[in-house]
């Protein structure tokens, strides 16, 4: 279900800073029209730590009613450092109808292996859908070891992990140890092509915010081992991908998107629109890919 390209969606906002719904039904539909796989609404990407309780549910149902009747699954966000919180959320994104949840590890606590087993395995006790484990160790301060996952894939409902360590040898062994029909998605745009050939499924991707075709073929030249055809594609977008890191995600994918006519620029403290310098950045790519659309964010 969760294989090939899923996007990590943004989450619009208007000047206001309410949520933008219009928009985000209009990205949505974006990408199902560009043949992406499956969704993420509220990952960190979508600045799920900013929503209220009531918006994350109803970013979450506004996907699923744009999503409803489409080949495009929905992996709702559904992670914190609060285990009875978490697992609350994730019932209610359950009963709405979700396909699947995507857990960030708990940030702040810094649990032990078994912390982190012992949390993921409440999650799975509380719900019956699949459970995609998300390990980014750059910015929750913990790591999901190999050893850990393998324990974890154990449990029926949790089918695979995001990595996003940047570790390459550490994603080699976690395909090693984990059984074949364990999901391994790469969790940084840049290099979905290596873990790919190591055996991963997919990506979770930020750039295909922007770019959801290209991105979405990408993924499925791997899949289908045509390597050439995915480092073709990775060499015109490698400067993209890499520019949405020049300041912490989402600021400059979402700068971006304005630029590019897809949303308003706004963001919510401790988010902040990008500096002159990076928007500068920003716009001589953009322009580079015949992405922008003569729209000039301010710093």
């Amino acid at each position: 279900m969760f294989t090939g390209c899923g996007t990590a969606l943004v989450t619009p906002f208007r000047h206001d800073q309410s949520l933008d719904e219009e928009t985000l039904r209009k990205l949505v539909r974006r990408q199902i029209e560009a043949g992406i796989n499956f969704l993420v609404p509220c990952g960190t990407t979508g600045e799920s730590p900013t929503l209220t309780h009531a918006e994350h549910l109803r970013v979450v149902e506004i996907t699923l009613e744009e999503a409803k009747g489409s080949h495009v699954s929905v992996l709702a966000g559904a992670g914190g450092y609060n285990t009875q919180e978490v697992v609350e959320l994730a019932r209610e994104l359950e009963q709405m109808g979700a396909d699947g949840i995507l857990s960030v590890t708990p940030y702040y606590n810094k649990p032990t292996p078994e912390g982190l087993y012992q949390h993921y395995k409440a999650i799975a006790s509380a719900i019956r859908l699949p459970i995609i484990v998300y390990s980014i160790q750059g910015r929750t301060g913990i790591n999901v070891e190999p050893a850990t996952l393998a324990r974890l894939a154990e449990i029926p409902s949790i089918v695979g992990v995001k990595e996003a360590s940047g570790n390459i040898a550490q994603m080699a062994n976690i395909l090693h140890l984990l059984p074949p029909d364990f999901t391994v998605l790469c969790g940084d745009d840049a290099i979905t092509i290596p873990l790919m050939a190591l055996g991963g499924k997919g990506v979770i991707s930020v750039v295909s915010n922007q770019i959801p075709a290209e991105m979405t073929a990408l993924a499925q030249a791997c899949l289908r081992g045509d390597f050439a055809a995915a480092r073709h594609i990775q060499t015109r977008y490698l400067p993209l991908m890499n520019v949405n890191f020049i300041e912490a995600n989402p600021i400059p994918v979402k700068a971006g998107m304005a630029m590019m006519g897809l949303l308003e620029p706004v963001y919510r403290l401790p988010m902040c629109p990008a500096s002159e310098n990076s928007l500068a950045r920003i716009e001589k790519v953009l322009e580079s890919l015949g992405l922008l659309r003569g729209v000039r964010v301010a710093g």
